[in-house]
């Protein structure tokens, strides 16, 4: 029997600025704003699926942090811990009308509120009260040193109380702009963590973790299963605190196509999920939080090791057909 889950997730709160078109900049243009960030989407998903959730972000007090914050409430998501201090709510700019990532992302992050966070200015042991497990991604730590230094204040914190941990290696090369690569910081944070989630690639980038250089998209999935298989009991050897990896496989062959698949490995299983396959998509943006998402609710609430990569895939794939950063609660 599976005991009842409280999420914490903690990152940063952002708005998006979206062309309705695939041109961002024209004569006659217009643009949709959605709430969002990979941790907001994540909390979004919870909560709509009655998962106990709390969002922890640092945002100025002003209608619009209080509108998206006032979104997540809306969807079953706490955010009555979130800082309310500084003067500026994180921006980012999709160029495309449904998130290609071929270069069309802006960010417009730095001298944010969360981003001006320093250590000791959350109280995390009062925080993470009443909190079974605390959710957080590569993101934050990739803003500047100030930022890795709060999350290692949380993941202590957390550790102290016996909570689970788990972090999505979400990898933006744009955003690690400080002096410091991931190898640098992430394993001293990813050490805390009991749940790892991301791709192969990412935990080369980040954890050291060796992948094949001639893999493609041409590669087939019992061939990438195999080297997600061996990937994921380096990553087990390395950081024994893991008991759960997931792994995603998404690729892109133009802006309305997606093949997506995942992996699941404990020490002792690996598995494999469907393989999907579609050329209607309508808003890449936040699958892999989707994903992210689904292997929580996956962990919180079956033992099944193909039930969990199932949830989290198809969490994952379902996203690609919903506008906006959030998922539809589709599970």
């Amino acid at each position: 029997m599976l005991n009842q889950e409280n999420i914490l997730v903690f990152g940063e709160l952002l708005l998006r600025f979206s062309s309705v078109e695939d041109q961002f900049i024209s004569k006659n243009h217009t643009v949709s704003l959605f709430p969002g960030g990979s941790e907001a989407n994540v909390s979004a998903s919870l909560g709509q699926w009655n998962i106990p959730c709390s969002y922890v972000s640092c945002v100025p007090e002003n209608a619009l942090a209080n509108n998206a914050l006032q979104t997540l409430q809306e969807l079953g998501v706490d955010t009555s811990r979130t800082v309310l201090q500084g003067n500026r709510l994180g921006l980012y700019f999709l160029l495309s009308a449904n998130g290609l990532t071929s270069g069309e992302v802006v960010y417009d992050r730095k001298y944010s509120s969360f981003s001006s966070l320093k250590p000791g200015e959350i109280d995390w042991d009062n925080v993470l009260e009443g909190h079974t497990w605390l959710h957080w991604t590569a993101l934050t730590p990739a803003l500047n040193e100030n930022m890795a230094a709060v999350c290692k204040e949380a993941l202590i914190s957390a550790r102290k109380k016996g909570m689970k941990i788990s972090v999505d290696l979400n990898y933006r090369s744009r955003l690690w702009d400080y002096g410091k690569q991931p190898i640098e910081v992430m394993p001293e944070l990813v050490k805390y963590c009991d749940v790892i989630m991301g791709n192969i690639w990412a935990v080369n980038k980040m954890l050291g973790i060796p992948v094949d250089e001639e893999l493609n998209r041409q590669t087939l999935p019992d061939v990438y299963q195999l080297h997600a298989n061996t990937s994921a009991s380096a990553v087990f050897s390395n950081f024994p605190q893991c008991a759960h990896i997931a792994y995603t496989f998404r690729f892109m062959d133009n802006a309305r196509h997606n093949l997506f698949y995942g992996t699941y490995h404990t020490p002792d299983a690996n598995y494999i999920s469907s393989v999907f396959e579609t050329n209607e998509v309508l808003d890449r943006i936040g699958s892999g939080d989707a994903f992210m998402a689904g292997l929580i609710y996956g962990l919180s609430t079956t033992e099944s090791g193909q039930e969990i990569i199932d949830k989290a895939t198809a969490s994952g794939y379902k996203k690609l057909f919903v506008k906006g950063d959030f998922g539809d609660g589709s599970i």
